[in-house]
């Protein structure tokens, strides 16, 4: 049983992990700051940082926040399928 939980935590870790570093190639790729993508997405510049550097998973909300920030769909920006760390 704890090991089926740790695996669990384990995956779900590192897809929290794979869409935090999406976030952040998607803010490089359009040269956009971290302070210009929190003002976009009404986020703090500390919660964007804390969110790149995956010290944070960031909740449905806040995904959300950014996908329009961006101007993509929520879907697009979680889905990691072809996304290696």
């Amino acid at each position: 049983m704890y090991i089926i939980i740790y695996i669990m935590t384990r995956k779900i870790t590192q897809l929290s992990n794979k869409i935090c570093l999406k976030i952040k190639l998607e803010r490089q790729k359009r040269n956009i700051s971290q302070e210009k993508l929190a003002e976009m997405a009404d986020l703090s510049r500390p919660t964007i940082g804390k969110i790149e550097r995956a010290e944070v998973s960031p909740s449905i909300d806040t995904i959300e926040k950014l996908a329009m920030a961006f101007g993509v769909d929520f879907l697009d920006l979680v889905d990691v399928s072809k996304f290696e760390l």
